[in-house]
Formats: structure tokens, C-alpha cells, sequence
């Protein structure tokens, strides 16, 4: 199975996406096809049954212009695109806008003479003639090339319904549907852009030129151009053009675009910068975006990522493909459609011929007909969850949340439970300094002191911490220098330090070195501090024990909030899940209002944990890193990777990402998920609610076109204006 991702013109409404998608589907070895409403395509298919050349000429065959095609040597054709709607776009794109208000002024100016004596009748006639010819211009077109591939779509019936209402003489009333027809596509269209180019403004952040570096020049260079190492140079208050590291200079640099982060980020060179090359794994004051804008200061870069393996390029790449992924509600109306489409027409056919059952006249029957046409077309039923779960992902999508599609949209709302995998997510994923004990007449400076020259010689993480934030406590004083440091396996390390011999370890050293027990109150005061989850090391001086100085991987500092506010909106499970003891497992949750902390897993326990939470709740989350969480994650309802800015992986594993390593976007995506479920339901019981009103009506004769018409529009454009209010939540 091979996967092509590209884009198509510009597609005008849902229905022509559908088409497409039927038209695709039909050729020989293609196994899937969606495409979304903003002309996204994404086609799965047997390379053994048809080739991508073929595909890609099926396409063009079908008169579909083909622009940035993903994963392809096909060069992006822009000109078809513009060639294509050249024809008809011939006032920009609010063209069939500006059609739709000539029209409108006509029919009301015909609609006032009508209302004047002494103005010849045909005087209004003959303006209600214009405003349906420019009111059905575009859907003349539309209906054209639906009858052209055999297909009666609503465009054609809304024609065909305006021409039997012109053939029984009521050119007001074909007028007035031609007219409302078309305003409620350019505003349908209009407020589609809107969602739309929110999305698009994604493209528009790299800028597409960098200074590199080369042979002692500055040289400006297409950033397509850029190679693996190369050094970029990013003066003050300009865009970044590549994921990287920063090798020199300092700045603040705003990354809202890529991670949502409202308050910039301080940049500092990384003291290992030669030897990285993954993003992922740097400091965030290390690393940098394409796209994000650099603050006062200027920043030399060492490239990442190719300017096509970019995080910015991903998060392109991935919210089309979101929009092409069909909620379940969509995939529900979509099959609906396919059945009553087709009851409608035979419906309408049949009371075309009430006349010969009941005394009418064959008129009467037929604008009955008309009437009972128009009322039951599924318009808005059609735009109601498209344009939702568009709107939802643009939304997500500015807060730095990328939500993979109306499946995750709709599901996210409705978790009663969250798994969080524990280190890097609840808590900060690197050790630190928790608490320097002293004992007996040594001071806290003397403690730190001595632990800091140790493990300064020493490579383990936990040293690193150490050291960290000892010379942070102790400030600037010089620190005489250790020397000749030996690890001792699975007990600590001892060193030389101004003429003493000086030992950090665990109990099992110092019993091991001076065959006795440790003193009882050191023993306490490790117990205590290894029940609450550190991890305590004693400090030894020669025949002397100094104290006892602990380190710990600390809660994230937005965590507490972020659980709190879970809780306030009715997520009643939050599970925990750590490889750490069952002891410290639950000492971090009590610290920060986790309700089941499940301790001792392995990675293969995580995904029987995330089983038996689906079994007791139905549906639950988990949350974690995207890297080694992934098979828990592809358990769970919906999978949400967090810090996923730098990690292609996290972007491909997940539903949904945080870009931000920050847990705070968590209840937004929750809230704005509710919200896009409530606006699905409320535009399925607008659109269907309209349709249940008018039919009955219109085959009663009580209701005629127009107001069959206007009832018909307006709840189209509810729907619309419904969905467009995801555009501005806030949580």
C-alpha cells in the first residue's frame, strides 16, 4: 500500500469533495480516498495494480488541477490552478459573492415594481429574468458538470426547481431561489476560506530565505537549499528558517506559532552543540523552530532538519491530512445521504403526478413538487459537521494543538479517564537537587561543597543534577577540584578531595567500608526521604559522615493546576503510570492529585493497564511522549502526545499533539473537543429539524417556494455561522 498526499484547486463546497472522492475510488487498485473540503487529497493504493504516474493522470483527466503534490515527482502545477478557475473567477475570489447581491438587488427592485400600478408588468419580469441569470450562473455550472459524469446532485435539483417555477410563469419565486441559492454558497464558501486560512497562515511562516555561514561569508540562500550543519545567522526580530541548536548568542524567541506558548522562550548556546544532531533530545533553551520569530539578540544556529523534515513541514503536512479524516458523525450523514438523496427524487417524481389521483391541475402538482424539492434537499446537512470539524482544527491548531482529524475531535469530549505515563509528562524528566541534610557539626555550605567537586567528575545524570544546583545554592566561590574518582558498581563513587579520601553512596557502601551499620538516624532520614520518592545518597569524609543529599525527578510546575482543572470539568480517573516503586508512585500522587497511581509496570504492563481502564470506563486517553508510550497510546481511545514540537515520531504516533512541553493545553483540547461534539449536534438538529418542518408543509400546500426557500438557505447558513463559533473558544 503506497500513500500521495496533494492538493486539488479550490473546491467550492462538501458535495464536490464527495464527488471526487466516488470518481478516485473507482479506479483499479485504489483502496481509500478522502479529500477535504479545502481540496486536500489523500488517495491509498496498490502499487501493483496501478502505478503512481497513472493516478496522478487519472486525476488530471477528471479536469482537476493538481498543485503540491506530497511524496511526489509530479513539479506542483499552478498553472492548471490558475488556468482552471481563471474563467470563472474573473472578480477574485468573492466572484459568486458579488453574483449572488446582483441578483438580489434585482429580485427586490422587481419585487417593488411589482407593487407600483403603472409600470408595465413585464418591467418586473424582465428584472427577475437577470437576477436568475446571475443568481444561477454558478449553479448552472455545477449542475452542468454533474449531469456531464451522470450524477444529479443538489445543485441540479435546485435548477430544475427554479426552471419549473420559471415555467409556470413565477419569475419572482425562481428568481428568489436562484438568489438565496447562491448567497448561501458564497457565504458558505466565504466563511470556509475564514476557517481555511487559518490553517494556510501555517504555510506562511517559514521564511524563504536564510543567512548561512559559508567559507567565511554571509551568503542569503533558498532555505530549500539548507544542508544538515550547516550555521545559520538569524538577526533581531526575524523569523527562524530551520529546526536547530543554538551555538551562539541569546535571545527571546516567540514560538506561539509552532507550540502556542504565549511568553517567549530564552535562547542560550548549548555547550555540546558539535556533537548534537536530534532535536528532540536538546534543552528546550537549546532548540529552535523554523518558523518561530527571533526576539532582540542574535542567534547563530546549527542546522537540524532539512527545511522538508521540519517540525513546521510536519505540522503543515499533518493538519491536511486532519482534514481529510471524517469524524464518525460525517461518516454517519455521508452514508445517510447516499440513501436519501435518492427517496427524495423518487418522492418528488411521484407528486408531480398527484393531478391524476386528486383534482389538481398538473401545475399545481408540479410547483408542489418544486416546493417539496427544495424543503427536502439535504444542504445543510451536508456543510454541519465538515465545517465543525474544520473550524475545530484550525482553532486547535493556533493554540499549538494538532488534532489528527474529526475522529480524535469527537471522541477527546467524551473520556472519562486520562492515563498519564508518569516521567517527562507529570513530572519534569530530569533529576534534581531535592535536599542537602547535613549531620552532626558540619554545615549545609560544606556538604554541598564537597558533593559538588565529587560529582563534578562524574558522567551519571544524577551527578549532573547535582552539580547543577549546588553551585546555584552556593553561588559564586571557587570550589577546590576533586581528583582520581572511582565508581563502585551498584554502591556510588569516591574521589580525592584536598588531601581526604571522600565517599557518596547507599547504605550497602558505607556498611561494606566501615563493617558496621549505618547510624540510625542517617537511616531514618533516607527512609523517610526514599518513601516520599527520592533518591538519597549519604556523604562520607574519611572516618566522618557529613549528611545526606537527595535528588528527585520533580513535579512539572503547571501539573497541580492542570489536574485540578481535569477534575472541575468531570474527568473522574487519573491514572498514573510508572515503571518508579509502588511507594513513590503514590507519595508524587497524593503531591499533585493523581487518583490511581499504578507503580513497578513495564513498558508491556502500560497497554494491559490502558485494556482494563477501556473495560471499567469505555473510553480513556493516555497521555505521555509519543516515543516509548506508543503502543499504550495506540490502545487507548484517544492518544495524546505532549512536547511533540522536534519528535516526528510523537507527530506520527498520536491523535493528538502538544507542541508545547507543557501540560496546560490539555484541558483546552478537552473543552474545545466538547464544545465541536455540542456544535455537531446542535447544526444534525438544525439541518435534519428543518427538513422535518418544511416537507410535511410543503406536500400540505401550506408553504409555497418562497418561504420554503428562505427556511431551506437560512438553516444552511446557521449551520455554517453555528460551526464558525469553534474559531473563537476559549477555554
Amino acid at each position: 500500500m503506497n500513500k500521495l498526499q496533494f492538493e486539488i484547486g479550490k473546491i467550492q463546497h462538501t458535495r464536490k469533495a464527495r464527488r471526487i472522492e466516488q470518481l478516485l475510488g473507482k479506479q483499479k487498485g485504489v483502496h481509500h480516498v478522502s479529500v477535504s473540503h479545502s481540496g486536500v487529497v489523500q488517495v491509498e493504493w496498490d502499487t501493483n495494480q496501478i502505478s503512481r504516474s497513472d493516478l496522478v493522470s487519472s486525476v488530471k483527466k477528471l479536469g482537476l488541477p493538481i498543485v503540491n503534490v506530497k511524496n511526489n515527482n509530479v513539479p506542483p502545477h499552478k498553472d492548471d490552478h490558475h488556468h482552471a478557475h481563471a474563467n470563472l473567477q474573473f472578480l477574485g475570489e468573492n466572484t459568486e459573492l458579488y453574483f449572488a447581491i446582483v441578483s438580489g438587488v434585482c429580485w427586490i427592485a422587481g419585487v417593488v415594481l411589482s407593487f407600483i400600478s403603472g409600470i408595465p408588468e413585464n418591467m418586473a419580469t424582465i428584472l427577475f429574468i437577470i437576477g436568475a441569470a446571475f443568481g444561477g450562473f454558478f449553479t448552472f455550472i455545477e449542475a452542468g458538470k454533474d449531469l456531464l459524469r451522470g450524477k444529479f446532485e443538489i445543485d441540479f435539483l435546485m435548477l430544475f426547481a427554479a426552471i419549473g417555477a420559471a415555467a409556470l410563469g413565477k419569475w419572482g419565486e425562481s428568481a428568489l431561489l436562484l438568489f438565496l441559492f447562491s448567497l448561501g454558497h458564497a457565504l458558505e464558501h466565504y466563511a470556509m476560506r475564514r476557517a481555511r486560512k487559518s490553517i494556510a497562515a501555517l504555510s506562511d511562516l517559514a521564511p524563504p530565505v536564510a543567512l548561512v555561514q559559508r567559507n567565511g561569508e554571509l551568503v542569503e540562500v533558498p532555505i530549500e537549499t539548507l544542508n544538515l550543519g550547516d550555521i545559520i545567522v538569524v538577526r533581531p526580530n526575524t523569523k527562524i528558517a530551520a529546526d536547530g541548536v543554538v551555538i551562539k548568542g541569546t535571545s527571546p524567541v516567540n514560538q506561539a506559532a509552532i507550540t502556542g506558548e504565549s511568553v517567549p522562550v530564552d535562547k542560550r548556546p548549548s555547550t555540546n552543540w558539535p556533537r548534537e544532531n536530534e532535536v528532540t533530545k536538546l534543552l528546550p533553551e537549546h532548540r529552535v523552530f523554523a518558523g518561530t520569530m527571533n526576539g532582540t539578540g542574535v542567534l547563530e544556529i546549527k542546522v537540524l532538519k532539512r527545511a522538508m523534515d521540519s517540525t513546521l513541514s510536519r505540522l503543515i503536512t499533518l493538519v491536511k491530512e486532519a482534514e481529510t479524516q471524517k469524524s464518525p458523525t460525517q461518516h454517519l450523514t455521508d452514508r445517510f445521504e447516499k440513501y436519501y438523496v435518492p427517496s427524495v427524487l423518487v418522492l418528488v417524481l411521484l407528486l408531480m403526478f398527484a393531478f391524476v389521483v386528486i383534482n389538481e391541475t398538473f401545475e399545481q402538482s408540479f410547483y408542489r413538487a418544486m416546493s417539496v424539492l427544495i424543503a427536502a434537499s439535504p444542504c445543510a446537512l451536508a456543510i454541519s459537521t465538515p465545517s465543525a470539524v474544520l473550524a475545530g482544527i484550525a482553532r486547535a491548531a493556533r493554540q499549538g494543538v494538532l488534532i489528527k482529524g474529526g475522529r480524535p475531535l469527537e471522541d477527546l469530549g467524551g473520556i472519562g479517564a486520562i492515563a498519564f505515563d508518569k516521567t517527562g509528562t507529570l513530572t519534569q524528566g530530569r533529576p534534581t537537587l531535592t535536599n542537602a541534610v547535613p549531620f552532626g557539626t558540619t554545615t549545609k555550605e560544606r556538604l554541598l561543597n564537597i558533593a559538588v567537586a565529587v560529582e563534578a567528575l562524574s558522567d551519571h545524570p544524577l551527578a549532573a543534577a547535582i552539580v547543577e544546583a549546588g553551585k546555584k545554592e552556593l553561588g559564586d566561590i571557587d570550589i577546590p577540584e576533586a581528583e582520581n574518582l572511582k565508581a563502585l558498581v551498584a554502591r556510588g563513587i569516591q574521589a580525592n578531595w584536598e588531601g581526604s579520601l571522600v565517599h557518596i553512596g547507599n547504605r550497602r557502601l558505607f556498611e561494606e567500608l566501615t563493617g558496621e551499620k549505618v547510624p540510625e538516624e542517617i537511616d531514618l532520614k533516607m527512609s523517610a526521604l526514599e518513601s516520599g520518592g527520592h533518591t538519597a545518597m549519604i556523604v562520607h569524609q574519611d572516618e566522618t559522615y557529613l549528611g545526606i543529599i537527595s535528588v528527585m525527578d520533580i513535579a512539572r510546575p503547571e501539573a497541580i493546576a492542570t489536574l485540578a482543572t481535569l477534575k472541575k470539568m468531570g474527568i473522574k480517573r487519573m491514572v498514573m503510570l510508572t515503571g518508579d516503586h509502588q511507594k513513590v508512585a503514590d507519595a508524587i500522587a497524593k503531591n499533585i492529585g493523581i487518583t490511581d497511581p499504578m507503580g513497578s509496570l513495564l513498558p508491556e504492563d502500560k497497554v494491559t493497564a490502558i485494556e482494563r481502564l477501556l473495560e471499567k470506563e469505555g473510553s480513556v486517553a493516555m497521555i505521555g511522549d509519543g516515543v516509548n508510550d506508543a503502543p499504550a497510546m495506540a490502545k487507548s481511545t484517544v492518544g495524546i502526545a505532549m512536547g511533540a514540537a522536534g519528535s516526528d515520531v510523537a507527530l506520527e504516533t498520536a491523535d493528538i499533539a502538544l507542541m508545547a512541553d507543557k501540560l496546560d493545553n490539555l484541558p483546552f483540547a478537552i473543552g474545545l473537543s466538547r464544545k465541536a461534539k455540542r456544535i455537531i449536534k446542535q447544526n444534525l438538529v438544525i439541518s435534519l429539524g428543518m427538513v422535518a418542518l418544511l416537507v410535511p408543509l410543503t406536500i400540505m400546500g401550506t408553504i409555497a417556494i418562497g418561504p420554503a426557500v428562505v427556511g431551506h438557505e437560512g438553516s444552511t447558513l446557521i449551520v455554517v455561522l453555528n460551526a464558525l463559533r469553534l474559531l473563537r473558544y476559549e477555554l
